[in-house]
């Protein structure tokens, strides 16, 4: 019983996780939106590849704080805009 309740909490804590980086994900959107810039032309102007960033927004993949400073920078943007902060 207790193995079984805490799977439920582990499962539970990943959904949350993933749900907070779609929420990441959905801020960076808003900027790509609002500068008419394509995730594709995000990834040439960061050097992240296109596949990566793929996995943000699709699956809910971590980003790295590296990469979140890489796509802040190409947006120019401060990192505050993607956890609902002002625009530098």
């Amino acid at each position: 019983m207790q193995i079984i309740v805490i799977l439920i909490i582990a499962l539970h804590m990943d959904i949350e996780r993933v749900d907070l980086y779609k929420m990441l994900w959905n801020s960076i959107q808003i900027q790509l939106d609002k500068q008419k810039i394509t995730v594709y032309r995000l990834s040439k102007m960061t050097g992240i590849p296109l596949t990566t960033i793929y996995n943000y927004k699709n699956d809910g993949k971590e980003p790295p704080f590296k990469n979140m400073c890489k796509i802040a920078d190409a947006l120019d943007v401060s990192l505050d805009v993607f956890r609902g902060g002002k625009q530098k």
